[in-house]
């Protein structure tokens, strides 16, 4: 039986939901606001979340913020309860990467189908594995996705013979390598010539992403150890799929983790301070250039020079502000602190 956890401040609303839920075979937890929401996911580790946006002691865009950043929970579907009339709330919400939205009052049968459908998607995406059919499979229901046509349709499979090298130290990252077969290797040259091994990946295993996440030169070396063959995903598919759709940024962050050298967690970390260190070094480049602490910048131009979605960026700027790092009014934005923005972490 698939549990559904509902965090809603309204009795009324929340025992509603629960007793369709219950009715429809499911398990449901109820939670009054978002800290006891919180809390009651992490102890039973819920199927699917429902969660209202307007709640005191946390809002839903915190909880949703606590979930996206736990290893254990960000992969499960989040779907925010809002009012029809809350549509700035709903813009706010799928920007921070929830996966659907229910207004109330809800319809029963549009909230069952809602559910059904987000959590058949998760049951597939527990499906996929680290094989070339799993990533073939993966990137078709990505393109399936609104958010995600544009990622390409075909992708180039290279045959590197052993010895030959992929990629070398110094080189400007453009694609995300996944192995169908063979082993590589990444390494290191020292100043007096010795290679000291980092990695050894094979069949399943991806590799060359740390490089691509902090948008950097390649740190080291990558040679073919056997004959192999690669699939190459063009950077571009890379960031959409890790930053422009929640569910699809989970399942690839699985995928990326499997059988690699970094947990999940680390991952998420490695990505979400990417993208606030570039951005913040994109907005104290606008203040130089500028010669003053506010401008106006349009979200799709923060994206295009951090090399981000929007949503991303939306969701970053949002972070900033909380932080009293900025202050944002429309498509200006105010540096309060210059010294947070130049100390922000790697």
């Amino acid at each position: 039986m698939k549990k559904i956890l509902i965090i809603e401040d309204d009795q009324d609303i929340r025992e509603n939901l629960s007793e369709i839920l219950e009715l429809a075979s499911y398990e449901t937890h109820q939670a009054k606001n978002g800290k006891v929401g919180v809390e009651i996911a992490k102890s039973i580790i819920p199927d699917l979340i429902l969660c209202d946006v307007m709640m005191p002691e946390l809002d839903g865009f915190g909880v949703l913020k606590i979930i996206n950043k736990d290893p254990e929970l960000f992969k499960i579907p989040f779907l925010f309860l809002t009012a029809k009339t809350e549509k700035e709330s709903f813009r706010k919400g799928m920007g921070l990467g929830a996966d659907d939205y229910i207004t109330k009052p809800f319809d029963d049968v549009e909230l069952l189908d809602s559910i059904e459908m987000r959590l058949k998607k998760s049951a597939l995406f527990k499906k996929i594995d680290n094989s070339d059919a799993g990533l073939r499979t993966f990137f078709n229901e990505a393109r399936a996705e609104a958010e995600l046509k544009e990622l390409s349709k075909d992708r180039d499979v290279r045959k590197y013979n052993k010895k030959d090298l992929i990629y070398e130290e110094g080189q400007i990252p453009k694609y995300l390598f996944f192995i169908n077969s063979g082993q590589v290797k990444t390494f290191q040259t020292s100043e007096s010539g010795k290679d000291l091994i980092t990695h050894l990946f094979s069949k399943g295993d991806f590799f060359g992403y740390i490089n691509l996440l902090n948008n950097e030169k390649y740190s080291e070396n990558a040679l073919a150890l056997q004959n192999s063959e690669i699939t190459l995903i063009p950077a571009e598919d890379f960031r959409l799929l890790l930053f422009k759709s929640r569910d699809f940024s989970a399942k690839f962050i699985s995928l990326l983790a499997n059988h690699a050298g970094h947990s999940e967690s680390q991952l998420i970390e490695i990505a979400y301070s990417s993208v606030r260190k570039k951005l913040a070094n994109v907005l104290l480049s606008i203040a130089a250039k500028s010669h003053q602490m506010n401008f106006r910048i349009s979200r799709d131009d923060l994206a295009s020079f951090t090399g981000s979605a929007k949503e991303t960026i939306t969701r970053t700027l949002t972070d900033f502000k909380h932080e009293g790092i900025i202050e944002v009014h429309g498509s200006e934005i105010v540096i309060v602190s210059e010294e947070d923005l130049r100390n922000m972490p790697q």
